[in-house]
């Protein structure tokens, strides 16, 4: 029977990760692969992660089943590190998910029960895997735009203009912060003015947020996004754990719907019931009470908190050597816009036969349309990937 099968497209970011794996040149650099790295190139296990971890091992007599909507008290913990009190308690339901891609995934699940016909708006570019698991549900997606290859910046204009082509009952996907692949964000009055036009023309915005602290803190990464809630009528959220919390492996999201109309509340909950059911029943439990644990502990709270500002500063201060040194290498402020965006990824703006002469020529391995991970630098790394890139330019 599975001789039927047709043969899938490669990932090209696991595809380039085996290239860099079978590359046998000792000096060579991966900027490919999306997880946070520290100045020793270990994706490191956050040290309130750890004593959540021992706080469990110790407490926990049962491993039977979570509920279909998870553990509601990881829920609450992240609508109120989200969302905090830009909606009431009374106007929100949630559910765990299996990381934010399980996020999306039971949302555009939601959306495809909700109305099939809508229409998806997504960022250009946006992250792949948002087009590829819309296509795989059948759901109709266009493209607005968003960055400008030239300025290195957002394209509000043009945004703004490719939305307002957005027909009632549509959704808008967003991302919340440290935008996935460009590092470019929208200022909190540009997301007013998306709210605005959601609430006038009844279109419904959905934020993917992936990054939240990576950018300029835990609570102004999502400024934007909290003033949105306030505005709108109805808003989705699909959040990730995986960055933030260090906890890439143990595959922890959350969903959260608001709607002012609070009777529509509990068909959305019984909805998510539904699609978990038929998805993945039960979701994993471990990663999602480890969070929990960290958001209701003052203590592990706090030093938490202090890990990821400490995150956010090592990126921000790989972004600004990056910067100087490709100022020194290349004798210009092409890339001078690299300390304006924010959060682990940059698009560099270089053609596709320069990404490949670096990788060719030089061991540094990028995405094709020039998109690197910061996080994959360290101090050392930089000055070697300044001098590659002058050297393609």
């Amino acid at each position: 029977m599975f001789e039927l099968l047709k043969e899938q497209p490669a990932d090209n970011i696991l595809a380039l990760m085996g290239m860099y794996a079978s590359d046998k040149r000792t000096k060579k650099l991966d900027l490919g692969v999306g997880v946070y790295r520290n100045s020793d190139g270990i994706t490191p296990i956050m040290d309130a992660v750890k004593k959540a971890e021992n706080v469990l091992i110790k407490k926990q007599i049962s491993k039977s089943y979570v509920g279909l909507l998870g553990n509601l008290d990881f829920v609450t913990g992240m609508k109120e590190l989200i969302l905090s009190n830009s909606i009431s308690d009374y106007n929100y339901v949630g559910a765990q998910a299996p990381g934010g891609t399980g996020s999306l995934h039971q949302i555009f699940l939601l959306l495809k029960q909700a109305n099939p016909e809508l229409t998806v708006w997504i960022s250009n570019p946006t992250w792949p895997n948002h087009s590829s698991m819309l296509k795989h549900l059948g759901l109709n997606f266009s493209y607005y735009r968003y960055f400008s290859e030239q300025t290195g910046i957002v394209d509000f204009d043009g945004m703004f203009a490719d939305l307002q082509q957005a027909k009632q009952n549509d959704v808008i996907l967003l991302h919340g912060c440290c935008h996935n692949p460009t590092g470019a964000n929208l200022t909190v009055s540009q997301w007013e003015e998306v709210a605005k036009l959601c609430e006038r023309d009844g279109v419904m915005p959905m934020v993917d947020l992936a990054y939240q602290g990576f950018g300029h803190g835990l609570n102004e990464d999502v400024e934007g996004l909290r003033l949105m809630a306030s505005m709108v009528p109805e808003l989705a959220v699909a959040a990730s754990c995986s960055k933030n919390f260090g906890i890439y492996r143990d595959r922890v999201g959350v969903v959260l719907y608001c709607n002012k109309d609070n009777q529509v509340l509990p068909i959305v909950s019984g909805n998510l019931k539904s699609v978990n059911r038929l998805t993945y029943s039960f979701p994993p439990d471990w990663g999602a009470t480890v969070v929990s644990t960290i958001l209701y502990d003052k203590n592990l709270r706090q030093s938490w908190d202090n890990e990821v500002n400490g995150i956010k500063n090592s990126i921000n201060a790989l972004r600004l050597e990056l910067k100087n040194a490709l100022r020194r290498c290349t004798k210009s402020d092409r890339f001078a816009f690299l300390t304006d965006h924010t959060g682990m990824f940059s698009r560099l703006g270089l053609s596709s036969k320069q990404v490949i002469a670096l990788r060719q020529e030089h061991a540094v391995y990028m995405v094709g349309d020039s998109r690197i991970n910061i996080a994959g630098l360290n101090s050392q790394t930089v000055e070697f990937l300044s001098n590659a890139i002058a050297k393609v330019l």
